[in-house]
């Protein structure tokens, strides 16, 4: 298939590999912080074949796994009541919460709704003025842009029975949290090239340059992310840490201007917990002053709910990058995709997931 299987040719994915173990002279350790990208890189295996000694960690990079427990409280306290029509990606209806999910809800007659774009919620709030609809906007700056021209679209329209419950994330404050930690043993990052694609690559430079970490922008299919591998090893090698661009047939330094513009006009940089992790400055994204009337949070009042998170579930120390799906007891038995547990097991980006439909570790479970 054009513009896909050319980033898949074997060949050149073995030429990669060559020049990977022809470079690497000491167990480099990288972490991708891209959801997507451990799927690629755990379903084809590129774990595996790296030189002897040199590790990819999983990082926090699955925007479902590492929305609060809090934040999915809120969605069910919110989505149960009758006025209420409740609106979300398909992927979060079966992230747990302390007393259950989304679908679980939906079954006992809640009007909770899959949506493809939160465009479509503005519609379908549009078509139902007598009722309020909520979409749960989740994710790193990928979805920002059209989390905004959502509330953008309704207040030029003046649809005032939408609302958006919001936990955005940002990336860059993650990887030097990561950093920080005394237990880091990352060398290198591999930046989402989605995500790059929205923002560019600006602020990482400076992470790139405090803490001597090469971080390079890489894309999603096998060469990408082989590609990506080496030019950070080859960073480390000569003693480099700056930011570079592997994923240069979608991204520039600059990012996407206009959907830029349209984020900072509507949010705000803001503290953020996240799931497992705890709470990071200014890492997420919150509605201004100028639309707060869209904010969920306030017109439903939850600021009052309490969380708990199962304590079988290891899924903080998995988002960390500081254990694997395999060291969790409950992987593959008590926890499993149509038995989550924890956010990891749930999304199509969770390592858990990836692991497990990679049938990593089953056998001996």
């Amino acid at each position: 298939m054009k513009h896909l299987d050319e980033y898949r040719d074997p060949v050149l994915a073995r030429r990669l590999l060559g020049d990977l173990r022809a470079t690497a002279t000491k167990p480099w350790t990288v972490m991708e912080v891209c959801g997507g990208q451990t799927h690629t890189i755990v379903r084809q295996g590129i774990d595996e074949l790296l030189p002897a000694g040199m590790r990819m960690i999983h990082g926090p990079g699955c925007p479902v796994c590492v929305t609060p427990l809090e934040i999915i409280d809120k969605a069910l306290a919110v989505a149960a009541r009758p006025e209420v029509i409740f609106t979300s990606y398909g992927d979060m209806l079966r992230v747990p919460g302390t007393s259950g999910d989304l679908v679980a809800l939906k079954a006992r007659g809640a009007d909770v709704r899959v949506v493809y774009s939160p465009l479509d919620a503005v519609r379908i709030a549009r078509a139902n003025p007598d009722r309020e609809v909520v979409f749960l906007a989740v994710g790193f700056e990928t979805t920002a842009p059209a989390n905004a021209m959502a509330v953008l679209n309704a207040a030029k329209t003046g649809v005032g029975n939408f609302s958006v419950l919001v936990s955005h994330v940002l990336v860059p404050p993650a990887i030097t949290t990561l950093l920080d930690a005394p237990d880091n043993q990352v060398r290198a990052f591999l930046a989402a090239g989605h995500v790059c694609a929205v923002m560019g690559w600006t602020e990482y430079e400076p992470i790139a340059a405090r803490y001597g970490v090469p971080i390079v922008v890489t894309g999603f299919e096998p060469l990408d992310l082989l590609e990506g591998i080496l030019m950070a090893v080859r960073q480390l090698e000569s003693g480099r840490a700056e930011v570079e661009n592997q994923y240069v047939r979608a991204v520039r330094r600059t990012g996407n201007t206009a959907a830029r513009d349209a984020v900072d006009s509507v949010f705000r940089v803001t503290d953020r917990k996240w799931r497992g992790i705890g709470e990071i400055p200014a890492s997420g994204l919150a509605l201004t002053p100028e639309f707060a009337d869209f904010d969920a949070d306030r017109r439903f009042a939850t600021g009052d709910i309490v969380t708990r998170e199962s304590p079988a579930c290891i899924a903080g120390a998995i988002l960390r990058g500081t254990r694997l799906p395999t060291d969790c007891q409950a992987y593959g038995t008590a926890c499993t995709p149509r038995t989550p547990l924890g956010a990891p097991m749930v999304s199509g980006e969770g390592t858990c997931a990836a692991f497990h439909n990679a049938g990593r570790g089953l056998e001996l479970r």
